[in-house]
């Protein structure tokens, strides 16, 4: 197939750069992303099992823990969930060339002709450190066998990118002759699964820089791209672009569960609270700071005093117990909740009786009460009149 052919692939992704300026990737998990990305324009499509991982709501870390037989994943999601929705945007195999089970040269060959335009070394030790990284290596799972699984698929002429994080690790995939140099910033920043320690912009600027210069050095035909990390936004894309030679941008999370995470919540939330949606969101999601649980407590008193009130219930939404938001509710204003709902109602109920357009059953079922009877009684005790009385004097 035309589009596959590692040449073609290459020119076309040169001359969006000189058209366009910047090429974009995104790593995708699932054949929606996929079919997502390709729509938005992607230059470029990465099937990787941390990709998967994080559909599946789990951390990119994932693809490294022995949850799943990542080469199979990959395998299975390209043929089974993204060839079949995505025809005409190149897809690259995320390949774990540490898989014991694999002979790489036999595995490329598989991968190419399951219809993969290329691989890229991911998951990669390069994000591996310390004793674990060294223990490793002992067993002969390092990144040199990275490198020579990239010698190898260029050897099968396909298409070849590099995740690397430091000078050394570029200068072995420049030897492989890999096709694009990707500079590997860590797992992206932000959201639910966001990384909570990552490099700087700034520093990952500086290192970007210098892998690019050592680049052009060395060879100025291969492509210069960067991965994500603490570039989340499109400004800090830009950023990186005014301020380095950098060609590409892959994104993973960037383009499927940041997006993903912010717009399923955002659509259920809305739909959900319809009606009132400050008030139950912040029972519903906790936010209980100085004051702020009673506060909407009182809101959601004055919202709904019309309808059946039930401490209990509101407590359940609330993921509190009964006992501790009444006496929480007590302590800050001085009165029971059930205290504080009947003088509400009563006060709202004399001010409609006062204005006496309405009967007084009328007024009852206004404020909350479908028994009369009891309404008559509950008002009688807090205001020291009966209901007609105070419609007596508007007529008077």
């Amino acid at each position: 197939m035309k589009d596959n052919d590692k040449e073609y692939i290459l020119r076309r992704l040169r001359a969006e750069i000189n058209v366009g300026g910047h090429i974009i990737g995104a790593a995708v998990g699932s054949g929606m992303t996929a079919k997502l990305a390709a729509m938005g324009g992607a230059d470029i499509l990465l099937a990787l099992s941390a990709g998967k991982f994080r559909i599946m709501g789990r951390s990119s870390l994932s693809s490294f823990f022995c949850y799943g037989n990542s080469n199979q994943i990959v395998m299975d999601m390209g043929k089974r969930e993204i060839f079949p929705v995505v025809q005409d945007v190149p897809l690259l195999f995320g390949l774990m060339a540490s898989d014991p089970y694999v002979k790489l040269f036999d595995y490329l060959q598989e991968i190419k002709d399951s219809g993969f335009a290329g691989v890229v070394n991911s998951p990669t030790l390069a994000q591996v450190d310390g004793t674990f990284r060294e223990a490793l290596e002992e067993e002969g799972n390092s990144y040199d066998r990275e490198v020579a699984a990239i010698r190898l698929a260029n050897q099968l002429e396909l298409l070849t990118m590099a995740f690397v994080t430091s000078l050394e690790e570029a200068e072995k995939m420049i030897e492989a002759r890999a096709d694009i140099i990707c500079f590997h910033m860590g797992l992206t920043a932000g959201g639910l699964l966001g990384a909570k320690r990552h490099l700087s912009i700034s520093e990952a600027r500086g290192l970007a820089e210098k892998i690019f210069d050592l680049c052009k050095a060395r060879n100025p035909d291969i492509l210069r791209f960067v991965y994500a990390g603490p570039a989340n936004k499109l400004m800090d894309m830009q950023y990186l672009y005014r301020n380095t030679s950098c060609q590409g941008y892959i994104g993973g999370s960037t383009f499927d569960r940041i997006p993903m995470e912010e717009s399923i919540y955002a659509a259920v939330s809305s739909f959900k609270n319809y009606g009132h949606p400050e008030v139950i969101g912040n029972l519903r999601e906790r936010r209980w700071g100085s004051n702020q649980l009673v506060e909407s407590m009182r809101r959601y008193i004055e919202e709904h005093y019309r309808d059946e009130v039930k401490l209990g219930d509101i407590a359940l939404v609330a993921h509190m117990s009964p006992s501790y938001m009444g006496a929480r509710f007590k302590k800050e204003t001085g009165m029971s909740f059930t205290e504080y709902l009947l003088q509400f109602r009563m006060g709202k109920a004399r001010i409609l009786l006062a204005d006496g357009e309405l009967s007084c059953k009328e007024v009852a079922r206004m404020v909350g009460y479908q028994d009369y009877v009891q309404f008559s009684k509950m008002f009688r005790k807090y205001e020291g009149v009966s209901p007609s009385d105070v419609q007596k004097k508007k007529t008077e």
